[in-house]
């Protein structure tokens, strides 16, 4: 199975990708974060900057990279979260 969903970039990964968000079409599901991870490489080589220090939110609930495995559906929203600097 696959699902199409919409990928929303934050922080460092809006610069480094160009984006705000984007559609992804036909992403297999279930997929693990990992995968995951690496599909949104493929199509932004780039975020590899950013290997260590992110994580994946899936329908608002943070994803570490790894072996988790997520169900996705069409319409989900899968975001890419740096770390945000502050203070």
């Amino acid at each position: 199975m696959s699902a199409q969903v919409c990928v929303l970039y934050f922080a460092k990964s809006v610069e480094l990708t160009g984006l705000k968000e984007e559609e992804f079409v036909a992403v297999p599901t279930p997929i693990s974060s990992r995968d995951l991870w690496r599909l949104l490489l493929q199509r932004h080589p780039r975020l590899s900057l950013l290997q260590h220090q992110v994580v994946l939110a899936v329908r608002q609930q943070y994803v570490a990279i790894g072996d988790q495995v997520v169900t996705l559906e069409d319409g989900d929203e899968v975001a890419v979260v740096p770390p945000l600097s502050g203070g």
